[in-house]
């Protein structure tokens, strides 16, 4: 009786056919110290709120979804906030609903239909869905930590937070869109 099957020394136990083999791992490891190193780069982008800022963490996200799936958003959009667990626990806490509420129904869409219809109605649909979650996440959590009733919270909405949210996934969606494929390439001379 022979065995007739090939096993790679560095894998953990499950084939590499798409799931947990040393590669994968490491892949995932990359894309979440990407994420946290990008979550530190903040920057105004709404001249009406300089305090409201901008990070590059969500295109990464997103990039991760496209490229392994759901479950990939999924821990590199948590993983990816941890170290801003300890200092900003509130603001974690809503940067890590907005980030799965983005990532994951785009990687959703983009996995059923691998095409530039499908990433783009990805990016749209998880933007929505994203921009759902920032504004109720910003009514329950923004009065805890800011020391704002949830009506100033409210009066916000439109002349503040829906304007940098819109635009915050507009430049996520965009590069998203105009470096996923090259990235993808890249991914694929690796597998």
């Amino acid at each position: 009786m022979s065995v007739s099957s090939h096993t790679d020394t560095h894998s953990t136990g499950v084939a590499d056919s798409g799931r947990w083999s040393t590669k994968r791992i490491a892949v995932y490891a990359l894309f979440v110290a990407l994420a946290m190193v990008t979550s530190f780069i903040e920057l105004p982008i709404f001249p009406a709120a300089p305090y409201l800022k901008y990070d590059p963490s969500g295109i990464v996200c997103l990039i991760a979804g496209f490229a392994f799936g759901p479950s990939a958003a999924v821990i590199v959009s948590v993983l990816g906030f941890v170290p801003h667990m300890f200092g900003d626990p509130w603001g974690s806490i809503m940067a890590i609903a907005v980030a799965l509420a983005l990532s994951v129904p785009a990687s959703l869409i983009y996995k059923r239909w691998k095409t530039r219809k499908g990433a783009t109605a990805g990016i749209l649909v998880g933007a929505v869905v994203a921009l759902t979650i920032a504004i109720v996440g910003n009514l329950l959590i923004t009065p805890i930590y800011a020391h704002m009733t949830v009506a100033q919270v409210a009066a916000m909405i439109v002349p503040v937070l829906l304007p940098f949210n819109l635009l915050k996934f507009v430049i996520h969606g965009i590069v998203t869109f105009l470096i996923y494929k090259p990235i993808s390439d890249l991914l694929n001379k690796t597998r």
